[in-house]
């Protein structure tokens, strides 16, 4: 050994290494009491099962206020247990470390586990126990649970949904954002049957929609059938390109054809196998078309080149002596409206109205911008200019550069003062029509938007209620038919007590209650909105990745899961790891590498939510082999412990009053 690591060593185990490390942590500890003392009007609001896990977060919150890097670091080079797993027992944690350091010290101590809520075993315990009576029993081959968002087709496909509990679906999610109420208690109704003949409990989750800001409608684009041969390696013509034509609001399947259109009926009756077709498709490109099978329902043509086929395409038919004769196009597929955008582009988000491709304007004019609407008029009054605005999950994205306010004929106009809060206070001219968006961020050569897209404002301050009327309607329903209740766009502890409210008056008080952390105002309030979620039963938490990532900041997602995970272990609240989690198997039946990798981080919650997708059942069975293998590994994790600034304050004063909770929103996000 060298002089210098003797030295080294010699110096770790000098009592005054101890005694700074016990002065350290004894200030520590009053601190972890006190804020636990400071937030009784929280803790006095929980139930009384979950009042040592409440005590337990305070504890927690208030050790994590300081950067504990340095403590770590000694107490290894000391050979003793870190603080990094004091999420489920954290005052417990800390006095083990306090009274090894005594010893090592030779000072005396007595052990202080009267004023520890719970210990090294009580708290997993309590962890463990609140997944299951939330989630339902684990199964015995592994430790997390899987949930699967069903497919509308899980209403009426009873053979869909018993391919789901087989495969080991232990919690089934409804996403009230679609479909209709029959449609939810068919679901809820299937799920349980083909649960009973399995034999195994599967829970069903009833997901409100909640004020989800989305894009409104656009009208379709003209229809345009696109008819394409196949071709080789070389690009020579391999196999023609078919399409039937039967008669114009006939749905008659022509066999031999993937796609139909529909022609004049008396036009369809002249032709014969053999007969040559001319047309000019929609881009003035001259086709010929062969008749290649005759049959009851229509015919079958073949095209060697590429075609386009509009509304305004005809079809000529040649045949010697005979004259020619043509026929228009009917019962074209519809095209899904959208909107191209590129960077730089402007477009206007307004309050109302059919969506519109930009327009080129007269020569010397002006072009009008492309426009579209939110489904959420109310959220446009508070968006100021300069905040960003992202759509379709961060697809687009684009910064607010001036705010629209809509004249007396309720037409949307520029308002160079740019503030909508502002403008919606002054009244103008019948308030904010919109706003005026710079598209800064999509693919080169552009994206597409189509309606009922996602829009996300994380810089803008929503004050939406996380129910919307909607909501409530749908409440009656989700009371009598689910297990579990998930409360979508949780942003504060009222949003929280507001539905607790309403599960009581609909005597539903036991349905468990999932809390879905989806954006940036929901991550910082996140303490709150649990300690109000323990005067519950049952509750546990929904990190839903993919708004989140968007509020958030892609390159900020990763420590943000984490954060909540820390926080909702040392709350023994379950957790659900939502959101893409091998999307990819879902909906091609092939994994990417980096989805793996992101489907074993699920092994740190309690349960994994896999998205429907055609190939979902294989996603199931793989999620299953990894969490089975990754259990073998690991538990939880251990971090370093830097201090956390997200939460600083954030339960200060929760029930003195407006001033002092905006004081500590303030602190939180500054």
């Amino acid at each position: 050994m060298n002089k210098r690591l003797a030295h080294e060593t010699f110096a770790a185990w000098d009592p005054r290494v101890c005694e700074g490390l016990i002065e350290e942590l004894w200030a520590l500890r009053s601190s972890m009491l006190a804020h636990a003392a400071g937030l009784a009007p929280w803790l006095a609001e929980v139930a009384p099962s979950h009042a040592a896990s409440a005590t337990n977060l305070a504890h927690y919150l208030a050790m994590r206020r300081i950067d504990l890097r340095s403590i770590q670091e000694r107490l290894s080079w000391l050979g003793l247990s870190s603080m990094g797993r004091a999420e489920t027992h954290a005052l417990a944690n800390l006095d083990k470390v306090l009274g090894i350091l005594h010893r090592l010290a030779g000072q005396p101590w007595v052990g202080l586990g009267e004023e520890e809520p719970v210990g090294s075993r009580r708290g997993p315990a309590l962890l463990a126990s609140n997944a299951t009576a939330l989630l339902g029993p684990a199964p015995v081959e592994r430790t997390v649970r899987i949930m699967v968002t069903l497919p509308s087709a899980a209403a009426t496909d009873d053979a869909l949904v018993t391919s789901l509990v087989g495969a080991g679906m232990d919690i089934a999610r409804i996403n009230c954002a679609h479909d209709g109420a029959a449609d939810w208690i068919l679901m809820a109704e299937r799920v349980r049957g083909a649960a009973k003949k399995a034999g195994r409990p599967v829970r069903v989750l009833m997901d409100l929609g909640g004020p989800k800001l989305r894009t409104g409608p656009l009208a379709d684009d003209p229809p345009v059938l696109k008819l394409k041969p196949q071709r080789d390696g070389l690009g020579r013509m391999a196999t023609p390109a078919r399409l039937g034509l039967r008669p114009a609001g006939s749905s008659s399947r022509v066999v031999g054809a993937e796609l139909c259109v529909g022609v004049d009926a008396a036009w369809l009756a002249r032709l014969e196998a053999g007969d040559r077709i001319d047309l000019t498709d929609t881009r003035e490109a001259g086709r010929k078309f062969k008749v290649v099978d005759r049959q009851p329902a229509g015919v079958v043509v073949e095209c060697r080149h590429t075609c386009y086929l509009g509304a305004e395409t005809r079809l000529l038919l040649h045949r010697k002596g005979h004259a020619a004769a043509d026929t228009g196009l009917h019962d074209l597929p519809a095209a899904v409206g959208t909107l191209t955008l590129q960077r730089g582009d402007l477009l206007h988000v307004v309050a109302s109205g059919l969506g519109q491709s930009a327009d080129a304007g007269e020569r010397g004019g002006r072009a009008r911008p492309a426009v579209i609407a939110c489904t959420l008029p109310a959220a446009l009054a508070r968006v100021r200019k300069g905040e960003r605005v992202w759509f379709d999950d961060g697809r687009i994205g684009g910064v607010v550069r001036r705010v629209l306010r809509r004249d007396v004929r309720g037409d949307a106009r520029g308002d160079a003062r740019g503030d909508a809060r502002g403008d919606a206070q002054r009244g103008g001219a019948g308030g904010v029509g919109g706003v005026e968006v710079e598209i800064t961020q999509a693919r080169d050569g552009g994206e597409r938007l189509a309606a009922d897209k996602g829009i996300n404002l994380p810089d803008t301050v929503l004050d939406l209620p996380a129910l919307t009327d909607k909501d409530i309607a749908d409440l009656a329903v989700v009371a009598r038919h689910a297990d579990l209740v998930g409360l979508s766009f949780a942003q504060s502890a009222s949003d929280v007590r507001a539905l607790r409210q309403r599960l009581v008056a609909l005597d539903a008080a036991h349905l468990g209650l999932i809390l879905k952390i989806e954006t940036q105002r929901g991550f910082e309030h996140l303490p709150e909105m649990l300690l109000a979620a323990m005067a519950c039963p049952h509750a546990g938490v929904m990190i839903a990745r993919g708004d989140l990532a968007v509020e958030c900041g892609y390159e900020r997602l990763a420590e943000v899961q984490e954060e909540i995970l820390w926080a909702c272990e040392a709350a023994h609240m379950p957790v659900i790891w939502a959101t893409q989690v091998l999307e990819t198997l879902a909906k091609t039946g092939l994994p990417s590498r980096a989805e793996i990798t992101d489907a074993a981080m699920g092994e740190r919650a309690e349960c994994v939510m896999l998205n429907k997708g055609p190939h979902i059942v294989e996603a199931m069975r793989m999620l299953d082999n990894i969490l089975r293998r990754m259990q073998a590994h690991q538990a939880k994790k251990r971090p370093l412990l830097r201090a956390l600034k997200s939460w600083v304050s954030a339960l200060e004063a929760p029930v003195a009053g407006p001033a002092r909770k905006a004081a500590a929103v303030a602190a939180l996000t500054g």
